[in-house]
């Protein structure tokens, strides 16, 4: 079986580690999850990735959903640790000072919510932010692996069972209106989610 390194695929069009991936199969999902979840990612690569792989191989769907979920959460977790070490100051060297604020106080008020959702919803919804934002203001490590792998879950389960069901009626779905219907599974699951955090919140 091939190997490519993590570096040569960052630098490959999209068409290439597509191919790349679906040839691994689950097992391609993790390198592609550190890309995805990186200073560099990749918008929607998992998304579709796991989408026709569970369509190719619809008896294993849920292994992609959970290989996909692995790939993201070491991916994610990469990327809060070089934070953690940088601080705030890797937060405000990436992004604009505007937005960095607007990230620190989203998380401050939100906290675990702030990855959990973020986790769940696709692009163009960026989750790299709220990575490094975690890693730079010390948030405990248990609770962001946590949210991460919760968020990341669902996400993947849902396309991964999709993508099983439907096969190349969701595919060509994705390709003609996007992520619309996806958006709409999604929102119905990222909305239970916030429903139960606030009422968490007020009983606190």
């Amino acid at each position: 079986m091939p190997t490519r390194p993590l570096a040569s695929l960052s630098s490959a069009s999209p068409h290439n580690v597509m191919a790349w991936v679906l040839h691994l199969g689950g097992i391609g999902l993790i390198p592609l999850g550190l890309l995805d979840n990186s200073v560099v990612p990749l918008p929607g690569s998992m998304d579709v990735a796991t989408i026709l792989l569970a369509a190719r191989d619809k008896p294993l769907w849920f292994y992609y959903a959970a290989m996909a979920t692995l790939g993201s959460v070491i991916g994610g977790y990469l990327t809060y640790r070089i934070a953690r070490k940088g601080g705030e100051e890797a937060l405000r060297k990436r992004f604009s000072k505007q937005r960095v604020q607007k990230v620190l106080k989203t998380f401050e008020r939100w906290g675990f919510a702030a990855i959990v959702v973020p986790a769940m919803l696709p692009p163009p919804l960026p989750i790299v932010p709220f990575l490094i934002a975690a890693g730079a203001m010390q948030y405990s490590r248990t609770k962001f692996l946590t949210a991460l792998a919760v968020g990341r879950l669902v996400r993947y389960t849902i396309f991964a069972f999709l993508g099983a069901t439907y096969g190349s009626q969701i595919i060509s779905l994705f390709t003609h209106h996007g992520y619309a219907v996806l958006f709409i599974a999604l929102g119905v699951g990222v909305a239970t989610v916030i429903v139960i955090l606030i009422a968490r919140k007020r009983r606190k």
